[in-house]
């Protein structure tokens, strides 16, 4: 106290670092905390189910508040259904799944990404079901025992679903076997989703001091003050998933034959070739992320085969049909699935078959024209040429040919000035002539 009274100046320096520390210590967190927000409005694929898994996992890791899930879906891929699942019933965080906004669905595999979730809500005038298997094995939906055998395996994880959150198990067991939906209001009084909210602020301000359960102990959620994170898709994952899209994915295929083919009918353009073989690898990333029938992919690829053996075989037209033939064969077969979300536009089909098989057939005419032609360059193109002899020929001679003096061998002697017809072309430049039966008259 001493030192401070005879040396105020340190006193002021010393309030200020006070000042100054307390300014720079960490402050007490807010308890309201912060939502993690990811919005899906599509097909749920491997794509989504990695995207919506990833930010789970950092929603956990940062210790959110909570993750909330915005679902529009007409439903997806059962294995990227189970994986986001997985993700929900293993979270430490609760999991909050609002179908939104009003208009929207949570059809087939969003109905149980729905069940999966600590909290379900729906906006009004949306929809919650019909989860029935609608692509079962390699394309035999007929065969009744496999179909029984997965319509029972998909009964009985919705129940779990149900029964692991406190639902309707009887909905849970129907939605699948009988392929039902429900509106928003009664879905709450089925008791099937918690509640229904017209937007994300009611929907916190509902949810507010909620219970939620993880290993057995009763915890709440504190959402009415909390901060929500929206997370948008990146673009490598935007592109991605447009590519996952069956129309998409089939375009490029057929891009990528149109490229090939033009590459192996004309070697050595390279931009078709490149453009080609670009769009094929794309096309098979994103067959690895739809049900795809492997016999229409090898029905196109013979269309690929009979189109270039047009080239190559004089059929008058025969393999240029039946390259068509497959090629429309190949496209309506391509996708397993009888989901009408994950079927290929039956009119584009018929527009990129008609437009595909336009092109290869305009490429096959030129080239067979080409083929066919005569030379009209180098030493081919002088066969047919008519000239004048220049002197008599009896086995060699000069004539004159084209605007030029060459060297000529004959098998029948002719006359200094007779008009001549080259038939070949000997080695060493000489030409091989014979007399013009009819030759022209000369003014």
């Amino acid at each position: 106290m001493t030192i401070l009274k005879r040396f105020p100046l340190i006193a002021v320096f010393l309030l200020l670092g006070n000042m100054s520390s307390a300014a720079e210590s960490p402050q007490p967190t807010s308890s309201a905390g912060v939502i993690r927000q990811v919005r899906i409005a599509g097909v749920i694929n491997p794509v989504v189910a990695g995207y919506i898994t990833d930010q789970l996992l950092e929603a956990n890791r940062v210790g959110a508040e909570a993750f909330l899930l915005e679902l529009d879906t007409p439903g997806g891929l059962d294995t990227a259904m189970r994986q986001i699942i997985q993700g929900e019933l293993g979270s430490s965080i609760p999991v909050i799944v609002y179908v939104a906004p009003a208009g929207a669905r949570a059809a087939s595999a969003g109905a149980l990404i729905t069940l999966a979730a600590d909290f379900a809500v729906m906006a009004p005038g949306t929809n919650l079901g019909a989860a029935h298997p609608v692509s079962i094995g390699i394309g035999k939906n007929d065969d009744e025992t496999m179909t029984t055998k997965v319509v029972n395996d998909a009964v009985a994880y919705a129940r779990s679903i149900a029964a692991q959150r406190g639902r309707n198990l009887e909905w849970a067991e129907q939605v699948v076997r009988m392929s039902i939906s429900t509106p928003a209001t009664e879905a709450v009084a089925l008791k099937v989703v918690d509640l229904v909210a017209p937007d994300r602020e009611t929907l916190l301000k509902e949810l507010d001091g909620c219970r939620y359960l993880r290993d057995g102990k009763d915890h709440f959620l504190h959402s009415q003050e909390a901060r929500i994170e929206e997370v948008a898709m990146p673009w490598r994952l935007r592109i991605l998933n447009a590519l996952s899209d069956p129309t998409v994915a089939y375009l490029l295929m057929m891009l990528g034959i149109i490229g090939i083919f033009f590459e192996i009918s004309q070697p050595g353009v390279i931009l078709p070739g490149v453009i080609g073989a670009m769009a094929l690898l794309l096309a098979l990333f994103a067959f690895q992320t739809l049900p795809v029938n492997y016999t229409g992919v090898l029905f196109i690829l013979l269309s690929l085969v009979l189109f270039v053996l047009e080239i190559k075989i004089t059929s008058y037209g025969m393999l240029t049909v039946g390259g068509i033939i497959a090629m429309a064969l190949g496209s309506l077969m391509l996708i397993d699935s009888s989901a009408p979300y994950l079927q290929i536009s039956r009119v584009v089909i018929v527009a990129t078959v008609a437009v595909s098989s336009g092109l290869f057939a305009m490429v096959l005419f030129f080239v067979v024209r080409t083929q066919r032609s005569r030379f009209v360059s180098g030493a081919e193109g002088m066969v047919g040429e008519r000239g004048i002899a220049v002197t008599a020929i009896e086995s060699r001679g000069k004539v004159f040919v084209h605007g030029e003096y060459w060297d000529a061998v004959t098998i029948e002697p002719m006359a200094e000035g007779e008009e001549i017809e080259v038939v070949s072309v000997a080695p060493g430049l000489r030409l091989v002539v014979k007399k013009v039966e009819n030759p022209a008259i000369h003014s």
